[in-house]
């Protein structure tokens, strides 16, 4: 996952309400930083949307692949 990916996927997850969770919810999975903190830090993109959705309960199905692009097509 990519920064961007990360950055698409908190967008459509939690909409408004993101850019306060990446900058104030503090996650223990990635050494009890909050997301902006991790991905400063340098931890994967994709380690801290995990442990995003850990901490905010959202369902296990909506965890993978969400952020990416649709292929494009010819």
């Amino acid at each position: 996952m990519r920064r961007s990916e990360f950055e698409r996927a908190v967008r459509d997850e939690f909409g408004s309400r993101g850019s306060a969770l990446i900058a104030d919810l503090v996650l223990s999975r990635v050494g009890s930083r909050t997301a902006a903190e991790a991905l400063a830090a340098g931890v994967p993109p994709r380690e801290v949307w995990l442990a995003l959705c850990e901490e905010t309960d959202v369902p296990a199905d909506r965890r993978y692949g969400v952020g990416r692009l649709e292929p494009k097509r010819r």
